[in-house]
C-alpha cells in the first residue's frame, strides 16, 4: 500500500448534482447579461460631454442676461461658491439674491475662447467673457476672464460649484529706457 492513496467518491444525489448545474448555467447566463447591458450603456464619449457642457454655459450665459434665478437655481449645486471680480466670496443664496435684486444688470455677453478640461466627474471651463453692463457703482463693461467648475451629482446632472472671474487688465507699455549707461 505504499505510495497509493485512496479516495472515496462520496455519492451524491442525482437532484442535487441537477441543481448544481442549474444554477452554475443560470449565474454564468446572469453574468452574461449583465455584462451585455454595462456594454449597452457605453460612457458618453468627450465631445458629447463638451457638448453638454457648452450648452450648460449658453444657460447661464441666458440666465445672466435674463435675471433668470429660477434657470441660475437649477444650474448653482447646493453648495456654490464663486469668488467675484471685486474678490468677494458668494454663495449660491448670495448670488440668487443679487440677481433677484438687480444689482447687477448685463446688457450684453459675448463668449470666446472656451476651453473644457475633463477630470473624471468634474469639468473645468475657462473661457473669455466680453460683458456690457452696470452695477450700483456704474459700468462693470470690459473683458473678464473666468474658471467655472462642474461636477456631476448622484443622479448625473452636471452642476456648477465653483465661479471665478478677473477683468483683463489693458497691458501696461513699458517704458523705453535707454541702452546706454548713464554718463557715457
Amino acid at each position: 500500500m505504499s505510495g497509493t492513496v485512496r479516495t472515496h467518491a462520496v455519492p451524491v444525489a442525482k437532484g442535487l448534482r441537477w441543481a448544481i448545474k442549474r444554477i452554475l448555467v443560470v449565474g454564468s447566463i446572469a453574468l452574461v447579461c449583465a455584462g451585455a447591458l454595462h456594454a449597452g450603456q457605453a460612457k458618453p464619449k468627450k465631445n458629447e460631454l463638451r457638448h453638454q457642457i457648452f450648452d450648460l454655459e449658453d444657460a447661464w450665459r441666458n440666465a445672466v442676461l435674463k435675471s433668470d434665478t429660477s434657470a441660475m437655481s437649477a444650474l448653482l449645486s447646493d453648495d456654490y461658491m464663486a469668488i467675484t471680480p471685486s474678490g468677494m466670496l458668494q454663495t449660491k443664496d448670495e448670488a440668487l439674491a443679487n440677481m433677484r435684486a438687480r444689482r447687477i444688470h448685463v446688457t450684453s455677453m459675448l463668449l470666446s475662447d472656451r476651453k473644457v478640461r475633463f477630470y473624471g466627474k468634474t469639468a473645468l471651463v475657462t473661457s473669455l467673457a466680453e460683458v456690457q453692463g452696470t452695477n450700483a457703482e456704474g459700468d462693470i463693461s470690459g473683458s473678464f476672464r473666468y474658471t467655472r467648475v462642474y461636477v456631476r451629482d448622484v443622479q448625473g446632472k452636471w452642476k456648477i460649484v465653483s465661479f471665478e472671474s478677473n477683468k483683463v487688465r489693458a497691458p501696461v507699455e513699458h517704458k523705453k529706457q535707454d541702452p546706454t549707461p548713464a554718463g557715457q
